[in-house]
């Protein structure tokens, strides 16, 4: 693919400077201070150079709890930690930041809170969830890529320790749980923090899922999907938290499973982050993630058929 003058010109400015200049648009996640720590304490042992969050603006959401109840916190911490600005609106964070994190918890917010990130022509990173409806999903992808803007989402969970042996062998299978509260007020429940196992199962079966089945209960869930090549994966999401795991079935029948302590931080996700930021390349296509949300589309629907297989959508963007 061959990307336009200005926008090499972009990036090569970009690793250029002595800083990248991060901006955070919701303040009412941990992942705000989490990742800020990271970037921006040079005594951190994790510490990754060459970015600095400069700004936030703390968005919010009154009708979630979570939302409500964290942002000044986090607000707070950001400001008298870490030195970071906290600013009144969207435009005026576009004005004092190269790129973007928009870490707001609420799905809900983040197409258009995406909108002006994109109508500035800003690299971004979005947070879990992408959206809270596939529509949404497939409209940032579309808006993003209509104006040649790079951007990504994941969860950390992609890049977990205790995953990684799993996406070393080809498997014919896989089984992955994890944690799955639910959120009133997003239409595709699975993904305010089921989309964490979709991911993982994404990760290690790679794309190519055609049809969809959910078992809900008040307490768990179980959906499974056959790919197109007669692969299964099945995510089971447990309420009201649970460990993360997985188990790997290979082509000879052997069995993959991952350590009953199952490792992870935010720690690669930022690195990965940082690497995008500085050369535009992204570590997930977004077809990806967008086939990830017609996964959570179709679980929905199921759900609502009573269980029914459903096939999932191709969105176009």
């Amino acid at each position: 693919m061959r990307f336009p003058a200005s926008l090499l010109l972009f990036f090569a400015t970009l690793l250029s400077a002595a800083e990248i200049r991060i901006g955070i648009i919701g303040t009412d996640t941990s992942h705000v201070g989490a990742f800020t720590k990271i970037l921006n304490d040079p005594k951190n042992p994790d510490y990754v150079p060459g970015v600095r969050v400069v700004a936030a603006y703390k968005g919010g959401s009154k009708d979630i709890e979570s939302s409500a109840k964290r942002i000044d916190q986090y607000a707070n911490e950001l400001a008298q930690n870490w030195n970071v600005e906290i600013v009144p609106d969207i435009a005026t964070l576009l004005s004092k930041v190269d790129v973007v994190l928009l870490e707001s918890v609420d799905g809900r917010t983040h197409l258009e809170q995406a909108k002006p990130i994109i109508a500035a022509g800003k690299p971004f990173f979005i947070d879990k969830p992408l959206a809270s409806r596939l529509e949404d999903a497939v409209e940032i992808a579309r808006l993003a890529r209509s104006r040649n803007v790079k951007w990504f989402t994941s969860s950390s969970l992609r890049w977990a320790k205790s995953l990684a042996p799993l996406q070393q062998q080809p498997l014919k299978g896989a089984l992955i749980w994890g944690p799955g509260p639910l959120e009133e007020h997003h239409y595709l429940d699975l993904s305010w923090y089921g989309i964490h196992a979709a991911e993982m199962l994404f990760t290690v079966m790679g794309r190519g899922c055609e049809t969809v089945t959910r078992i809900y209960t008040p307490d768990q869930d179980e959906v499974s999907c056959v790919w197109s090549d007669g692969r299964v994966g099945t995510v089971r999401t447990l309420r009201p938290y649970a460990d993360f795991g997985a188990v790997g079935f290979q082509k000879d029948n052997k069995v993959l499973q991952t350590p009953t302590k199952f490792e992870y931080s935010y720690v690669p996700l930022v690195r990965e982050i940082v690497q995008f930021f500085k050369t535009g390349q992204a570590p997930v296509d977004p077809a990806e993630s967008i086939e990830i949300f017609a996964f959570l589309d179709a679980a929905q629907k199921s759900r609502e058929q009573g269980g029914k297989p459903v096939k999932m959508t191709k969105p176009k963007f």
